[in-house]
């Protein structure tokens, strides 16, 4: 069981690095997925997560309860909106753009209540 953690750990790593490039795909959730599965299959694996110049930093502030810095949560919201509307715009399904409307409120809801980390 510790094995398939480690391999959805590492796709979920990798989807993450993916979206970094790549303006639909979020980068944070799968960093974060990334971190639980590694906890769950590997401690080494999430220290070096933890501990990684790049991620790290986020990783434990979130992970810890101190929530993400306030630019960050500027630039998810800067990101998220204007790619949420233009897929809607792209869509042109009601209930798909109703969807993607929800995704995008739930996802500001959930970012907004997070505590802001210095």
């Amino acid at each position: 069981m510790r094995a398939a953690w480690v391999i959805a750990g590492f796709i979920s790593l990798a989807l993450g690095i993916i979206g970094i490039f790549l303006p639909l795909l979020p980068t944070t959730p799968f960093l974060l997925l990334a971190s639980a599965c590694f906890a769950r299959g590997s401690k080494r694996m999430h220290n070096w997560l933890r501990t990684h110049g790049t991620f790290g930093r986020y990783l434990r502030d979130f992970e810890d309860g101190r929530g993400i810095p306030l630019r960050g949560k500027v630039l998810a919201m800067a990101m998220m909106w204007p790619s949420m509307i233009y897929a809607m715009w792209r869509v042109g399904h009601l209930a798909l753009q109703l969807m993607l409307l929800a995704i995008a409120c739930g996802v500001t809801i959930y970012i907004l209540r997070l505590p802001t980390s210095r």
